[in-house]
C-alpha cells in the first residue's frame, strides 16, 4: 500500500476498510460531527500545535528516551532489545500523549466538563491530570473490580480533583465503565466532551487518538537510526484498544522491511474462556459505535473477556488494528497472564524497570521474539507504562 493511502485513513466516514465508522444514535453522530470539526480547525492551527509541542517537551518530558536493554538482550539471546520509554512520561504511561490533546480541544469547545472511562486508571490519571492543568471539570468511571487492583491510581485521580465512579454492573471492568460514561455523557453532550481513552469508539476518536499518539513512533524513528544507523527489523506492542501500538506503529506501516507485532492477552490460555485475544480469536462485529473484531458469542453480543493486565480487559480492539490484521502488515501474538508475571520481574531484576503488566505482554512478546532472530537484528519494543499502579497487586500475587 501507498504511504498515501496509509496516511487518508480513516476515510471521510471513519473507516479503516470495513472497521470503524460512527453507529450511534442520530443524536450523538451529529455530536460526533461537532467533534470531528473542531479537531479538524484545531489541528491545523498553528497556536494549537505550538501549545501541545510545548507541553510535550516542558510537562510531559518528551522526547522519551530510547533504551538499549542490554542485560535483558544478553538473557534472551538473538535479537538486541530497545525499550521506548513512555513509563517515563509524566502520569507514568503513554496516555498523557491524547489526555493532553482531548482536553485542550474539549477547551477550545468550550466545553467545561470530560467525562472519560480507565481500565488500569492510566487514563483515568493522565485525563485527570489534563483536565487540572487546563481548568476543566473531571468524571473518571471505572470498573469496581479495577478500582481495587489499582487503587494507587484511583487515590492519584482523587487527589488531581476527578470524580471516579465506581462501575459495579456486569462485569465490573472495562467495558462496563465505557458502557457507564457513555450513558452519563448522552445526559449533557453540549458542556460535556466524552475522552475515549484509546484508538477505539465512533469516528473520529480512533483517528484523533492515534494522531496525538503517533509522536511515540516519530521519536523512535529517529532515536533508532541515531543509535543502530537504521531502521530497527521489528516492533512490539501490547494491545487492548491499541492506542500505544499505533503510536508506535504509524511511523513506520510504510517501511515494509520493518516487520510489526501486536500482543494481546492470552490470560489464562487461548483454550479457556478466560483471556482477551480479540485479534487472535475474536470475529468482525460492532461494539460501543464502531465495527472492528470482537469476543462475541452466537448472537454477537461482546463475551467476558479477562487478562491480569486491567488495561486490556477489552472484548474489541481498534478499528485500525482490525485492518492491519486482514492486510497482513501487523501479525498479532498473544501472552498468558503466566508470562506477563514472567516478563515482569525479569525486566525488574535484570535491567532495575518495573513495567506496567500491560507492557509485560509487550515485553514477553519481544523476549520470545528476540530468540528467534540474528545478534545484529534490533527490536523496538513499547514500554508503554510503569508498574508503580500494580507493584502491590503483583507482590500480593506472588507473595513476595
Amino acid at each position: 500500500m501507498s504511504e498515501s493511502a496509509f496516511a487518508a485513513m480513516p476515510d471521510k466516514n471513519g473507516y479503516f476498510g470495513e472497521y470503524g465508522g460512527c453507529l450511534v444514535p442520530e443524536q450523538l453522530a451529529t455530536v460526533m460531527q461537532e467533534i470531528d470539526g473542531a479537531y479538524q480547525e484545531i489541528r491545523k492551527d498553528p497556536a494549537f500545535k505550538k501549545e501541545l509541542q510545548e507541553l510535550h517537551r516542558y510537562y510531559v518530558g518528551r522526547p522519551s528516551p530510547l533504551y538499549f536493554a542490554r542485560r535483558l538482550t544478553e538473557l534472551c539471546g538473538g535479537a538486541k532489545i530497545y525499550l521506548k520509554r513512555e513509563d517515563l512520561n509524566h502520569t507514568g504511561a503513554h496516555k498523557i500523549n491524547h489526555c493532553l490533546g482531548e482536553a485542550l480541544l474539549a477547551k477550545y469547545m468550550g466545553k467545561t466538563r470530560v467525562i472519560a472511562e480507565t481500565g488500569a486508571g492510566q487514563h483515568g490519571v493522565a485525563m485527570a491530570t489534563a483536565c487540572s492543568l487546563v481548568g476543566i471539570d473531571c468524571e473518571i468511571h471505572m470498573g469496581e473490580i479495577d478500582i481495587a487492583k489499582e487503587a494507587p491510581n484511583v487515590v492519584k485521580m482523587k487527589i488531581l480533583g476527578a470524580k471516579v465512579v465506581s462501575v459495579t454492573r456486569g462485569t465490573r471492568t472495562l467495558k462496563d465503565a465505557v458502557d457507564s460514561a457513555f450513558e452519563e455523557y448522552l445526559k449533557d453532550t453540549d458542556s460535556t466532551l466524552y475522552a475515549i481513552g484509546s484508538v477505539v469508539g465512533p469516528h473520529p476518536f480512533p483517528m484523533m487518538v492515534r494522531d496525538f499518539q503517533q509522536v511515540i513512533g516519530e521519536e523512535a524513528r529517529d532515536q533508532i537510526q541515531e543509535l543502530e544507523g537504521r531502521l530497527p527489523d521489528a516492533l512490539v506492542a501490547c494491545v487492548g484498544g491499541g492506542s500505544n501500538a499505533m503510536g508506535l506503529f504509524t511511523a513506520f506501516l510504510n517501511d515494509t522491511d520493518v516487520s510489526i507485532y501486536g500482543i494481546e492477552p492470552a490470560g489464562k490460555g487461548l483454550e479457556t474462556p478466560d483471556h482477551a485475544a480479540t485479534l487472535t480469536l475474536g470475529q468482525p462485529g460492532a461494539v460501543h459505535g464502531f465495527k472492528c473484531y470482537v469476543l462475541q458469542d452466537e448472537n454477537g453480543e461482546p463475551l467476558p473477556v479477562h487478562s491480569i493486565a486491567s488495561g486490556l480487559d477489552y472484548p474489541g480492539v481498534g478499528p485500525q488494528h482490525s485492518y492491519l490484521k486482514d492486510i497482513g502488515r501487523v501479525e498479532y501474538r498473544s501472552a498468558t497472564d503466566q508470562e506477563c508475571l514472567d516478563a515482569f520481574m525479569t525486566l525488574s531484576r535484570r535491567e532495575g524497570i518495573i513495567p506496567a503488566l500491560e507492557s509485560s505482554h509487550a515485553l514477553a512478546g519481544a523476549m520470545k521474539l528476540a530468540k528467534e532472530m540474528k545478534p545484529d537484528q534490533v527490536i523496538i519494543v513499547n514500554l508503554s507504562g510503569r508498574g508503580d499502579k500494580d507493584a502491590d497487586y503483583v507482590a500480593n500475587l506472588l507473595n513476595l
